[in-house]
């Protein structure tokens, strides 16, 4: 019974062993630079395929596609595995974000391309593979959690917009309805023209259109494209770029700590192998002293 229990113990602790060489195999593996190149370029090559289907191809050309989007769907849930496994432990991977974002591309990937009702979903869901290079490179994925953290102060200058096209909207509606209606008839209407006003479409049209009324009317038009076209549109910009140099420091600063974290992994290794070595030493010793 004991040799029996010691046997259980010995094998349960060579498994715990193998399974953790493993995992650092794997995250040596995932870690690489060629297989991270690899997979931008595999995403790169499953937009393409995507973009083939578009287009009218023959029998022979079709069934390639279908092969080659079989064998990327299969290389990336071999790649979200590879991830899963390598992680110390795997409620670890579902904690990071973009994690999970890869691992609902890949399932949604999983779709089958057979069957008239699924075909158009799996397609449609296969476009979205595309946004993987989001989570595989860095930078973007700074450019695009710099945007989110910034939508909630950019939501407050979206905010004091509408107010000043609102009131500018309805200065234009109760001034300018009777020259054109079309433009300005209603205040909902007039925000519309507003819109393009504020992306400069043929703006000046409109504004001499009114100024053959009322000659002072490039007024109201020039202090509203300088209060929406350059005070707003600097001020969005300026909370990107805020918001971007933060995520850029955070970035560098988290870095810096696994590299840190790494050497001081490396220093561990060193010391755990010297400590072998020291007492190899140590027995060759009392072995020669005993001969002696």
């Amino acid at each position: 019974m004991v040799s029996f229990g010691h046997l259980i113990f010995y094998c349960g602790r060579h498994m715990s062993v193998y399974i953790q060489q493993l995992r650092q195999q794997l995250f040596a593996l995932h870690s690489n630079k060629f297989f991270e190149f690899t997979v931008i370029a595999i995403i790169v090559f499953s937009a393409l395929v995507t973009g083939v289907k578009t287009y009218e191809i023959n029998t022979t050309l079709d069934s390639l596609v279908h092969i080659l989007d079989s064998a990327i769907t299969l290389f990336f849930l071999f790649e979200v595995t590879i991830r899963i496994i390598a992680e110390p432990k795997t409620r670890d991977f579902f904690k990071n974000g973009w994690n999970v974002f890869d691992f609902v591309i890949v399932l949604a990937s999983l779709v089958p391309l057979d069957g008239n009702e699924t075909v158009l979903l799996a397609r449609l869901l296969r476009i979205f593979r595309v946004l993987r290079l989001v989570s595989v490179i860095p930078e973007l994925r700074i450019l695009i959690n710099s945007l989110l953290k910034a939508l909630p102060r950019m939501g407050y200058i979206v905010l004091l917009m509408f107010i000043i096209f609102y009131i500018y909207a309805a200065i234009g509606s109760f001034v300018f309805e009777t020259i054109n209606p079309s433009l300005w008839a209603n205040i909902s209407i007039a925000m519309l023209t507003l819109f393009r006003i504020s992306t400069f479409e043929d703006w000046t049209d409109i504004m001499y259109e009114t100024m053959e009324v009322y000659p002072l009317s490039w007024l109201f038009y020039i202090s509203f494209i300088f209060l929406t076209a350059f005070v707003f549109l600097n001020m969005m910009i300026g909370v990107i770029l805020d918001v971007m140099q933060r995520e850029q420091k955070q970035y560098e600063l988290e870095r810096d700590d696994n590299e840190a974290d790494e050497v001081h992994t490396i220093k561990q290794d060193i010391d755990h192998v010297k400590a072998k070595l020291d007492t190899l030493e140590a027995l060759l010793r009392q072995s020669m002293v005993n001969k002696s």
